[in-house]
């Protein structure tokens, strides 16, 4: 099934308004999970919408919060999410991390008691419709195997650095800390597919291709695989996100940080608030003028895609490319859902007694 943008955007707005979201906050959220969607980052789109609603159902989420900063300096602050989205409560980080940024250089925010904030390039490149350079990282519940070891301790904890520039998009660095995004491991799974080798292992710490691997109790790998293909880097980056994210915001970290399902319950004694975000932007007019900043990341990109090729048929691809081509696709064409997400979505519908969103298409 392939739904225009507006559609789907019109029908989760509806969704979030079900669950007492203000007009405001809906409609953000909403345009959080869409642009995942446009931007072919499936996985984070609207496949989560049925998610945030089941933890709303299980009162784990708030969709009235009072989103607020309890600490601040000129340049940092800390945001109590009040058990908000993540979806709403990041980008609100992000405003303040952009005003911070305009009157002083530079703003750094750390984010607890939120929830899931869906793509971390959405919030970063906020900062970069600034002329900024966009910074965005959330810890996630325990899936992630630390190196040497098989027990889930540390979530797939993405990182985001997005740099303007001039002819050409925006540089998006957007990843997560592990071997895969969770969420390819449940494309993977819903289509019946195997996945790659060096991803997870299973529930005896032994190498696996199952893409149900980690449903069934096993564990993510970090970044690199396994320590002889340099996984510790990935454990590096990962506790780096779950530090500035969890430990520094006061939200929960490690093996503590709630579980997006909704009927598995957070661990008791949690040591936080909720899941822990950290968002910051930098004027690049701060280090030197705009105009010759973006002059030398469009001469940057070009060299790099004039780079000698291994296989003529397949050119370097720069960070943010596909997504920003992906985007043109699928403003024009539509955005593709696979029939586990579209029945996800018909239930939903159900649910809340809402019409289609591929009514009259």
């Amino acid at each position: 099934m392939t739904i225009p943008e507006q559609r789907l955007r019109a029908f989760t707005y509806r969704i979030f308004k079900s669950i007492g979201c203000s007009d405001a906050d809906a409609s953000l959220a909403a345009d959080v999970l869409v642009s995942a969607d446009l931007r072919g980052i499936d996985s984070h789109g609207v496949a989560r919408l049925s998610g945030y609603v089941r933890l709303w159902e299980n009162n784990r989420l708030n969709a009235t919060p009072n989103v607020r900063i309890v600490h601040e300096t000129p340049t940092t602050a800390t945001i109590d999410g009040d058990g908000g989205l993540g979806l709403v409560v990041a980008p609100y980080a992000m405003d303040v991390a952009i005003e911070k940024a305009r009157q002083y250089g530079s703003g750094w925010v750390a984010i607890r008691n939120s929830n899931h904030f869906g793509i971390a390039g959405y919030h970063a490149l906020k900062a970069v419709d600034q002329e900024m350079i966009g910074y965005a990282l959330t810890n996630a519940s325990p899936l992630v195997a630390p190196t040497f070891s098989s027990e889930r301790l540390l979530g797939t904890n993405p990182i985001c650095y997005a740099f303007p520039a001039g002819q050409y998009p925006p540089v998006v660095v957007d990843m997560a800390t592990s071997a895969a995004a969770n969420g390819k491991l449940e494309i993977a799974d819903r289509t019946g597919k195997p996945i790659l080798e060096g991803w997870a292992l299973d529930t005896q710490g032994n190498p696996t291709t199952d893409a149900a691997a980690v449903k069934k109790g096993g564990a993510l790998l970090p970044l690199g695989s396994d320590c002889e293909h340099g996984s510790h880097k990935g454990f590096g980056l990962s506790a780096t996100v779950d530090i500035l994210s969890g430990v520094l915001s006061g939200a929960n970290y490690g093996p503590w940080v709630p579980p997006f399902v909704a009927y598995l319950q957070p661990v008791a004694d949690q040591p936080g608030q909720g899941i822990g975000h950290f968002v910051g932007a930098m004027r690049v007019d701060g280090f030197r003028p705009v105009s010759e900043f973006k002059a030398n990341m469009d001469q940057w990109i070009a060299r790099f895609k004039e780079a000698r090729r291994i296989n003529e048929q397949q050119p370097v691809v720069i960070p943010g490319e596909p997504e920003y081509e992906s985007v043109q696709q699928r403003k024009t064409h539509g955005i593709p859902l696979v029939d586990a997400v579209w029945q996800d979505l018909m239930g939903l519908a159900s649910k809340f007694g809402i019409e289609s969103p591929a009514a009259g298409h």
